[in-house]
């Protein structure tokens, strides 16, 4: 027997998987990468030598307004260890700086206190200013004209007014736009839901570059890459984490430049051959990934290339916070091909929230079945998607086994987030 520990939630659950049934462990090379040197070394080390870019210290002189950009509750980016050393490079070029974070919430729900809290830690909350982006609030928008695709452009005012537009964030494996970082933390991150929704259309998600890991000539990708330079975001710092999510390296310096440099790391240590099973285990890679259904198109998407037409995919998914998308739960409740025939007459200029998270759940769940691991979320809401349900990773096995064979052969993918499975 091989035992793997999956994550779930802010824990992990033991799976014992008999060895001569197991094909494959496909886990990204991130996790067992040895840094060369300590997470604060690594960011001091990429801001003192930014990629296509002066310092951030230089960039602030003379700038009154600065605006850093920085992830929601959703994504585990180190803001402890980040934040502090931008401050300190802004401060040392512009001790006068007027500097506010800009939670970029995309389409989500906005960030508690207590979230903020836990991102940030009490010093900081104290004394920075922060503000939470809310896609709905058309006040707070500006328009800027129109993406490469056609829809609007509207990003928040505060990020487009300031003097100088930075942005924290981190990279990793992203099932639409290839990955994650740099332009995406203006697109979806401080846009209007009617820019999210026109770079979100079923034509985007179902085109065959709009895959994790893929950049070129992807249109999801080349949308936001617009969005984030009409917006002038001048600077990123971008980190590519471990399964413990502790910082293995560190990028620094302009929009793009630095971006394809951490993307070329993430992606060499994120690659991973298919290993085609019946039954696929994966996880969203725990806390704060696995939150809410919604999240987990990422994890099933990186099932969903290694299991085997009719096969069965199992996810460790605490879903503490339920569906997390009640747009998505009202499709769902009506069936995955019902879905997804509707979906895919919507016209691009027409998208409807959160089509897009529904449109991967229905894909998948037409080829497989879905079976959640979860004591932390009501599994009605669950099997009124569509999905099966299990409190243990035991109980989901037999239930897979009763589908597809006591001897089915058996894929692992302990961070489903962490890989791009080719």
């Amino acid at each position: 027997m091989t035992a793997i520990n999956m994550p779930y939630g802010k824990s992990c659950i033991k799976v014992q998987i008999p060895d001569e049934r197991l094909l494959g462990i496909l886990e990204s090379r991130a996790h067992s990468y040895k840094p060369e040197a300590g997470e604060e070394e690594l960011v001091k080390k990429a801001l003192e030598n930014p990629i296509g870019s002066p310092r951030l210290r230089d960039l602030a002189k003379g700038k009154k307004k600065i605006v850093i950009i920085t992830s929601d509750h959703t994504r585990p980016v180190p803001t402890k260890i980040i934040a502090p050393q931008l401050l300190a490079e802004i401060r040392k070029g512009n001790p006068q700086a007027d500097i506010t974070f800009l939670i970029a919430t995309g389409f989500h729900r906005a960030t508690t206190k207590e979230e903020l809290l836990d991102k940030f830690g009490p010093e900081m909350m104290e004394k920075e200013k922060i503000v939470i982006h809310d896609c709905r609030a058309e006040a707070s928008m500006i328009n800027a004209g129109k993406l490469p695709s056609g829809g609007d452009l509207v990003i928040n005012k505060m990020a487009v007014e300031a003097d100088l537009l930075l942005a924290e964030g981190f990279i990793e494996p992203h099932l639409f736009a290839g990955f994650s970082g740099g332009r995406k933390s203006v697109l979806p991150g401080i846009v209007s839901e009617v820019t999210v929704m026109a770079n979100h259309c079923a034509e985007f998600v179902a085109h065959e570059k709009v895959r994790s890991g893929i950049l070129e000539d992807n249109p999801m990708h080349e949308d936001m890459v617009y969005a984030a330079k009409q917006a002038k975001l001048a600077f990123i710092l971008n980190v590519v984490i471990d399964a413990d999510k502790k910082i293995i390296k560190a990028f620094a310096g302009g929009l793009e430049q630095a971006h394809l440099e951490g993307c070329k790391f993430a992606g060499e240590l994120a690659a991973v051959k298919a290993r085609p099973a019946d039954i696929v285990i994966t996880s969203n890679g725990g806390y704060p990934l696995d939150q809410n259904v919604y999240q987990h198109v990422k994890a099933l998407t990186s099932a969903e290339a290694t299991c085997k037409k009719g096969g069965v995919i199992i996810a460790t998914a605490a879903c503490s916070d339920g569906h997390g998308s009640q747009d998505m739960y009202d499709w769902m409740c009506g069936g995955a091909k019902a879905a997804m025939d509707k979906i895919m007459k919507i016209d691009r200029d027409a998208t409807i929230p959160d089509q897009w998270a529904t449109q991967v759940m229905a894909r998948v769940l037409l080829k497989h079945t879905v079976i959640f691991v979860t004591d932390q979320c009501d599994h009605s809401i669950l099997k009124d998607m569509g999905f099966k349900t299990a409190c243990t990773v035991e109980e989901a096995m037999a239930a897979a086994e009763a589908i597809v064979g006591a001897k089915a052969s058996i894929t692992v993918i302990p961070d489903g987030v962490a890989v791009v499975v080719n």
